[in-house]
């Protein structure tokens, strides 16, 4: 096997996140649907709507690499997006299901954070400052997200699931 090194680690993390997005958005609608606070199908909804532009900016990401956009499958997003369904079939009309709802989405959500985390810091080592800036613009977004989610949760969902 050929030596390899940390753009070929870059490369190869840069398609899982690739396809977990591409998953994770498959997942929302559905996420957003079982939802039964108003709250929470709105923050979903607008998940959904930054997912998209956070697939558009990892796209942009491969366009600077060189490489086609093609993801790897992802092991990992695809054992957390069963436990949600899991979670959603399990809970269905309890009122734990939002509670459920929102710790399947915050695991998600720290995912991606590692995710892009060491993808920023490994673009900035390779010297590639318009990746490391688009994935940063993710990053803050998927932190923005947890934030808000733990906020909702606190403020309401787990009371009412209590």
């Amino acid at each position: 096997m050929a030596d390899k090194d940390l753009n070929d680690l870059f490369y190869d993390t840069l398609r899982d996140i690739y396809y977990a997005e591409r998953k994770i958005l498959k997942s929302l609608p559905k996420m957003a649907r079982a939802a039964q606070s108003p709250e929470l199908k709105a923050a979903f909804e607008k998940h959904e709507a930054q997912t998209e532009g956070q697939i558009e900016r990892l796209q942009q990401v491969f366009e600077i690499v060189g490489k086609a956009a093609r993801g790897k499958t992802c092991d990992a997003i695809e054992g957390i997006i069963a436990e949600g369904e899991e979670i959603m079939e399990t809970f269905k009309g309890t009122s734990a299901l939002d509670a459920g709802l929102i710790s399947s989405a915050q695991a998600v959500e720290h995912y991606e954070i590692t995710r892009y985390g060491t993808l920023k810091r490994w673009a900035q080592v390779l010297g590639m400052d318009d990746a490391a800036k688009l994935l940063d613009e993710t990053l803050q977004e998927e932190s923005q997200t947890d934030d808000d989610l733990t906020g909702l949760a606190d403020a309401q969902i787990n009371a009412e699931a209590a």
